[in-house]
């Protein structure tokens, strides 16, 4: 064999060797084509704001109706709790409750009618009234007996809009959970269309984590659908900001490697132009924020989740398992940045990780730099039983910082003296015990660092399987 022969085939062995290493990064940022809607199809979206069904997936509604698939979209808040963009709509300063609630009204009209140009009528339109800005806060703490969460803008605690499906239920995770069971056991989806849980707004990443929990409620009586969240709020992304149509979107630069599947949809001139004319329909945020709701209207949109982490893998495979050095063997998790090092937000994270032993869940959180005194490192975990109601089970928040340790469960403060917070130079474990989490077959986890009181960065919510 001459020279030249055996150098093409060590360097064909060099090439795939490295193709074979980097596989899991090329892979996972691979984006395929969203598979093809059909008659049989019940298409769900499902909106945090008025607006975001549009912008969001204004192509995804076309495609679908041209395939004779069946579609719905859910409103999960009317978008009230917005005040900048109604004092710049309504031109004039107002702090009123009632204006809120009109603002509210102003916004879901605007829908029916952005829907309208998408080829949907009103009976395709469901409003659930939940309150902007606030349903994070009622999946956390608002569960039980308790009172209601009240809205710090409309200063109510009920839905206030009679079009709503439930009108006047209390603000409470119960509510909101009975609402998306509701609509998902009548429709009957085969693919749903929800907002992203690395999301950096509250109520984007609440509606995706309600939605998770009511199809597990529900997962006997209804085929599993098939899920494919939309990413909006990304700290710069997606630029530049403007109406492009010729322009693509690509995964946010902060995903990058990420274990996000992505798929798209390419969307044709015509479908670009009906979106456009949707979005036109949105005048009260428009107004506000001139070029933003167009930036999403291009050649393509983008949709993509999380795998699940098994902590308990299929076919024996030990828990907490240890290598050879007899070390545990943890369970990777994106970080999900929610900024960029030199473009004003800076994220400490380095690495996130997850596993599990016969009692415990142990959290492991590596750092760029050196835990400091001031630095507060907070842990939320939501457990979710196949046997008991999720309004029973804890909603657990551990906090760290300089004067130590405090446990939340909901609104109430509690104490577990087997939680413990190992710190070692840049990286931190956090061992909780699985039984003050309700013993669950699921959890729902999120860890965010704060500098004294100002949120430093995040990762996404990810779900573990235990």
């Amino acid at each position: 064999m001459g020279k030249l022969m055996k150098y093409k085939i060590s360097l064909l062995c060099f090439v795939a060797l490295q193709i074979s290493f980097f596989s899991p990064y090329c892979s996972a940022q691979e984006t395929r084509p969203m598979p093809k809607f059909n008659n049989g199809d019940r298409i769900l979206i499902l909106a945090p704001h008025p607006d975001d069904e549009a912008i969001g997936t204004g192509g995804i509604i076309q495609n679908a109706l041209k395939a004779g698939a069946k579609v719905k979209v859910v409103c999960f808040t009317n978008g009230d709790h917005n005040e900048l963009a109604f004092i710049v709509y309504e031109k004039r300063l107002t702090f009123r409750s009632g204006e809120f609630v009109h603002m509210g009204e102003v916004r879901m009209k605007e829908t029916a009618k952005a829907m309208k140009i998408l080829g949907l009528h009103e009976d395709d339109i469901v409003l659930l009234g939940y309150p902007d800005f606030g349903t994070m806060e009622i999946l956390l703490k608002y569960w039980g007996k308790t009172r209601s969460f009240k809205d710090i803008m409309t200063r109510i605690s009920h839905v206030p809009y009679p079009e709503c499906l439930s009108p006047n239920a209390p603000y409470v995770g119960e509510s909101i959970l009975s609402d998306l069971k509701k609509v998902l056991l009548d429709f009957k989806p085969t693919k749903i269309f929800v907002s992203h849980p690395v999301d950096v707004n509250r109520d984007h990443r609440s509606l995706y984590l309600f939605l998770r929990v009511a199809l597990w409620d529900i997962k006997k009586a209804i085929k599993a659908p098939e899920i494919f969240p939309y990413l909006i709020h990304v700290f710069y992304w997606p630029t530049p900001r403007g109406y492009h149509p010729n322009l693509r979107l690509n995964p946010p630069e902060v995903l990058k490697n990420s274990e996000i599947r992505w798929h798209e949809l390419n969307l044709t001139d015509d479908e670009i132009k009906a979106k456009y004319e949707a979005i036109s329909y949105y005048k009260s945020e428009i107004e506000y924020s001139p070029t933003y709701l167009f930036t999403f209207d291009r050649k393509n949109e983008l949709f993509g989740d999380y795998p699940v982490i098994k902590l308990s893998p299929v076919g024996g495979y030990p828990q907490a398992s240890k290598d050879k050095e007899g070390k545990i063997e943890w369970h990777d998790a994106d970080i999900a940045k929610e900024g960029e090092p030199g473009k004003g937000v800076e994220t400490n994270f380095l690495n996130l990780a997850y596993t599990k032993t016969d009692k415990d869940l142990l959290i492991k959180i590596s750092l760029k730099n050196k835990i400091e005194k001031n630095l507060g490192i907070s842990a939320t975990l939501l457990g979710y039983s196949n046997n008991k109601d999720f309004s029973a089970m804890p909603k657990i928040n551990i906090y760290l910082g300089m004067n130590g340790m405090r446990i939340r469960d909901k609104r109430k403060i509690i104490y577990s003296k087997d939680t413990q917070a190992i710190y070692q130079d840049k990286s931190l474990i956090i061992k909780v015990p699985i039984s003050i989490l309700g013993d669950p077959d699921y959890i729902l986890a999120y860890v965010r660092t704060q500098v004294n009181v100002l949120p430093f960065s995040s990762t996404a919510w990810r779900i573990l399987e235990l």
